[in-house]
C-alpha cells in the first residue's frame, strides 16, 4: 500500500501547505487502512481562512444574485459530470454503501438547485402609502463571514448542501471546519466551486480540533455559525457563538421512534424499519433506532425484521451490491458495542446480534451486523440516547395513546414516524407528534430541499433551521427603506411632526 496522503486545507482559492505539526488519521472503513493524514491547522491558518473570506465578501455580495447562482448552476453539472467519483470519495472515506454514497452526493444537489432559485426567494415585501405619500421596503442583505462546523457522516450533504450553496448565493462567504474522519469530499468541492468559476475566497475548508475550531465562534469577523453534531456540543456552541454576537444554528442529536400499529401491513412496513434503522449504518440522525409496536403484531413485526436483515449483505463500501457497509472508525465501532452491552445489562432482549461481524477479506475493516434489541422498556437508556449505529429497539404498547406518549417523552424530537393505514390515527399522530419531521408510512422523514430541516426539542438549538426559506433567512438580514418626496407645497414647510408622517 501506498504512503497515505497529506491533504492541505483549501483557503482563498488553493491548497495552501500547512505549518502544522499534528496529523490525524482517516481511514478507509472498509478494509481499516489508513488513507490519509489530516492536518490539525493552526491558529493562525483558521484565521488567514477567515480573512480570506472576508476579503471577498464585498465583491461578492456585489455581484448580482442571478450572477451568483449561475455559479451554482455551473456547480450543480460538476456535480452530475463527477456523481462516480464523488459517490466512491464518500465511500471510501465515510463507509457509506455506494447506493447511500449517491444518496448523500445527490442531496448536496438537490440543495444546490434548491439555491438556484435564490433570486426569487431573496425578494423583498413593499407597500406603497404605507402612510399617505410614505413608501416602505424591506430588501434581505446578506451578512458576511459564516462557519460550518461538521460531523463526519454526511460528508457531501451537510457542507455543501445543508450550509454552503444558500450561504453564498445570498451572497455571503463561508469557512467549513471540515470532519477529521472524513474531510476529503468536502476538499475536494471546493476544487469544483472554482472551476465553476466561485472567486477566490469565497469558500474555504479547513481541518482542525475543537480548540482551533473555538476561534470560528469568537471571532469578529464571523457573522453566524451553522453546526451538526451532539447536543452537548451544539449548546456550547449556541451559547459561545450567541455570546459574541453571532446567530447559530445548531442541528443536534436525535432518537428517532416509529409508531407501527396494528393494521400496518407487516411485509412493507419491516421493509421500510430495515432501510430506515440500518441504512448508512445507522450513523444519521434520521436513523430509525426505535419502533413502538402495538402488541397484537409485535411478535410478527420482529421477526419480519430479522428475516430482512439477515439477509442484507455486509460488506465494503465501493462494492456496489452491499447492503450495509461500515461504521466510520475503530473507536465509534467499539462504542455502539458498548451500547449494545448496556442494553443487554438494562434488560433488553437480544433477538439479532451484530457484533463480531467478520467479512471475508475486509477482517480489518469496521464492521457491524444488524441489531435488534426487544422488549426494551420506558427508562432504559438504549432506548432513549442517541447511538449512532445500525442498532434496532423494540418496544411494545397496548394503544396509540400508550406509545403516542412513550415517544414524545423523549427528548429528542428530530422525526417521528407512524406506519398506519387509519387516516384518523395517521391525522391525530402528525398533529400531536413533538417530531419537527414527521412520517406517515415514511419511514425517514426528510423532506425535499424546499422545505426546512426542522428538528425540535434537544435536536436542535437555535431560531431558524437549514434550508427551505428558513435557510434564506438565516442567512440575510432585513433592511426596510421608507421613502418620501415632497410636493410644492411640503417643499415650503417649516415644521415637521414627530414621527415625521409615518404614523
Amino acid at each position: 500500500m501506498s504512503e497515505p496522503k497529506k491533504l492541505k486545507p483549501f483557503i482563498n482559492g488553493q491548497f495552501v501547505e500547512t505549518k502544522t505539526q499534528k496529523y490525524t488519521d482517516a481511514y478507509n472503513p472498509s478494509t481499516g487502512e489508513v488513507i490519509a493524514k489530516v492536518p490539525c491547522c493552526t491558529k493562525e491558518e483558521v484565521y488567514q481562512a477567515i480573512a480570506a473570506a472576508k476579503a471577498a465578501f464585498p465583491g461578492w455580495s456585489s455581484t448580482s444574485a442571478v450572477k451568483r447562482v449561475q455559479v451554482l448552476y455551473n456547480l450543480r453539472n460538476l456535480i452530475i459530470k463527477h456523481m462516480d467519483e464523488l459517490t466512491h470519495l464518500v465511500a471510501l472515506e465515510n463507509g457509506k454503501a455506494w447506493e447511500e454514497a449517491a444518496g448523500d452526493v445527490l442531496k448536496a444537489r438537490e440543495a444546490t438547485e434548491h439555491a438556484i432559485s435564490a433570486p426569487s426567494l431573496l425578494q423583498g415585501e413593499s407597500l406603497m402609502d404605507a402612510t399617505t405619500g410614505y413608501d416602505s421596503v424591506l430588501y434581505r442583505e446578506p451578512l458576511g463571514v459564516f462557519a460550518g462546523i461538521v460531523p463526519f457522516n454526511f460528508p457531501a450533504m451537510i457542507p455543501m448542501g445543508w450550509m454552503t450553496p444558500l450561504c453564498i448565493a445570498c451572497g455571503n462567504t463561508i469557512v467549513i471546519k471540515a470532519a477529521t474522519f472524513t474531510p476529503q469530499t468536502a476538499l475536494r468541492f471546493a476544487e469544483l466551486y472554482k472551476e465553476a468559476g466561485l472567486p477566490d475566497g469565497v469558500i474555504n475548508v479547513v481541518t482542525c480540533t475543537r480548540n482551533e475550531a473555538e476561534l470560528l465562534l469568537e471571532h469578529p469577523d464571523v457573522k453566524g455559525v451553522s453546526f451538526v453534531g451532539s447536543t452537548s456540543v451544539g449548546l456550547h456552541v449556541y451559547k459561545t457563538a450567541a455570546a459574541h454576537g453571532k446567530r447559530v444554528q445548531a442541528l443536534c442529536e436525535a432518537k428517532n421512534h416509529a409508531l407501527v400499529l396494528e393494521d400496518a401491513p407487516i411485509e412493507r412496513t419491516a421493509a421500510g424499519i430495515i432501510n430506515s434503522a440500518f441504512g448508512c449504518a445507522g450513523e444519521r440522525c434520521m436513523a430509525l433506532p426505535v419502533i413502538v409496536v402495538q402488541e397484537g403484531i409485535a411478535d410478527k413485526l420482529v421477526a419480519a425484521i430479522v428475516d430482512k436483515a439477515k439477509a442484507l449483505k455486509v460488506g465494503p463500501a465501493y462494492d456496489k451490491t452491499t447492503g450495509l457497509g461500515p461504521v466510520v472508525n475503530a473507536e465509534h465501532k467499539k462504542s455502539i458495542e458498548d451500547w449494545i452491552q448496556r442494553g443487554l445489562d438494562e434488560g433488553a432482549k437480544m433477538v439479532l446480534d451484530g457484533r463480531d461481524y467478520r467479512v471475508p477479506g475486509f477482517e480489518k475493516g469496521f464492521y457491524l451486523g444488524a441489531t435488534v434489541l426487544d422488549h426494551v422498556q420506558p427508562g432504559m437508556r438504549v432506548g432513549t440516547e442517541e447511538i449512532f449505529g445500525p442498532v434496532l429497539c423494540v418496544k411494545r404498547v397496548k394503544t396509540f395513546n400508550e406509545g403516542l406518549k412513550i415517544m414524545n417523552e423523549n427528548p429528542f424530537a428530530n422525526g417521528s414516524v407512524i406506519y398506519t393505514q387509519n387516516g384518523y390515527f395517521a391525522r391525530e399522530f402528525a398533529r400531536r407528534t413533538d417530531g419537527g419531521m414527521v412520517g406517515i408510512n415514511v419511514g425517514i422523514p426528510v423532506p425535499v430541499g424546499v422545505f426546512p430541516f426542522s428538528g425540535h426539542k434537544n435536536s436542535f438549538v437555535g431560531d431558524l433551521h437549514c434550508l427551505g426559506k428558513d435557510g434564506i433567512r438565516f442567512y440575510t438580514e432585513t433592511k426596510v427603506v421608507t421613502t418620501h418626496f415632497f410636493d410644492e407645497d411640503e417643499k415650503k414647510a417649516g415644521k415637521v411632526g414627530t414621527w415625521d408622517g409615518t404614523m
